[in-house]
């Protein structure tokens, strides 16, 4: 799934669009949500942009997302970078290791399959390998982009369970 403008709530302002962001994981997670990135091979531009959600002027953590390093505590894999296939075995096996229900988010050009084609060293795309839920287009896409597609993937673990947040619901 590709962000775009039909799937997102509408919001005025970056700060709108991060209290959304905040209210929906408070209700979809009970106040957090453990992202778990995994690059298979990118530039490290996308992580760079990552890296920025914690910063303070985006301040990712007051939103209820955390980043772990431990899969089987993890409810989103953020996977950057072409599907490596000497990587894919490893990627798989982190995929495997998280609980249910769980999200994978496919991040920038090259992990869509924009960059890379398949090839002798390449799967492309990570959609090859692992079952993507969002994807996040730019090269690298920006931090806001980034919070845009986790609004999506709370959205879609909405789906997923069941259970009804503001976002399934259309609300804003």
């Amino acid at each position: 799934m590709t962000i775009d403008q039909e799937t997102l709530p509408p919001a005025a302002t970056p700060e709108q669009a991060a209290e959304d962001l905040r209210r929906a994981v408070a209700r979809q997670f009970g106040r957090s949500l453990h992202i778990r990135t995994l690059d298979t091979g990118s530039c490290a531009a996308c992580e760079q942009e990552i890296r920025m959600l914690a910063a303070p002027h985006y301040d990712l953590h007051r939103l209820g997302f955390f980043y772990t390093p431990a899969p089987r505590h993890a409810d989103l894999l953020l996977v950057t970078g072409p599907m490596l296939r000497a990587f894919a075995t490893a990627a798989r096996k982190t995929y495997d290791a998280m609980p249910a229900p769980k999200l994978v988010v496919a991040t920038g050009a090259c992990a869509l399959g924009g960059v890379y084609q398949p090839d002798a060293f390449s799967y492309g795309s990570v959609e090859r390998v692992l079952p993507v839920d969002v994807w996040i287009p730019g090269c690298p896409p920006s931090p806001l982009a980034l919070l845009q597609g986790l609004l999506v993937a709370v959205g879609r673990l909405a789906e997923q369970t069941g259970t009804q947040s503001f976002i399934a619901a259309g609300m804003a």
